[in-house]
């Protein structure tokens, strides 16, 4: 294998990947109870912040962007962001060049404002106040 497709390998590994996970989303209905298994936080009555994403990747994969968004809302508003790092990353590798990386500060703040907003969304999706963002 050129020195390019090793480069490439893992990125097509991970974009092969999670097209099998979307096609299988998309073939075998998750809106249907129990279908793909219980979400152990559901069985106790509390949403986590992937509860409903499983749904939400099938409503996108039949273009629902609604429907999706009312599965799960951080799953959809975080999708862009997750599909444009896969980008620079698969554009860094074919360049051999290094991912770009913001300095420190900036990734240890983005990383608690993730944090603080998957928190933030699964208390508030199990209050009465964000029982529209429940799954």
């Amino acid at each position: 294998m050129s020195g390019r497709g090793q480069r490439l390998r893992a990125p097509a590994l991970t974009f092969g990947a999670l097209a099998a996970a979307a096609l299988a989303l998309r073939l075998h209905d998750p809106h249907q109870r129990g279908s793909w298994g219980f979400c152990p936080s559901a069985l106790l009555g509390v949403a986590c912040p992937g509860c409903g994403g499983l749904r939400a990747v099938n409503d996108l994969t039949h273009g629902d962007v609604g429907a999706a968004a009312s599965s799960n809302l951080l799953l959809v508003a975080g999708a862009p962001f997750a599909v444009a790092l896969l980008v620079l990353w698969t554009v860094a590798r074919w360049r051999d060049r290094p991912m770009p990386r913001p300095p420190e500060r900036t990734r240890r703040v983005s990383v608690w404002l993730l944090a603080g907003a998957a928190l933030g969304f699964t208390v508030l999706r199990n209050t009465p106040a964000g029982a529209w963002l429940a799954p």
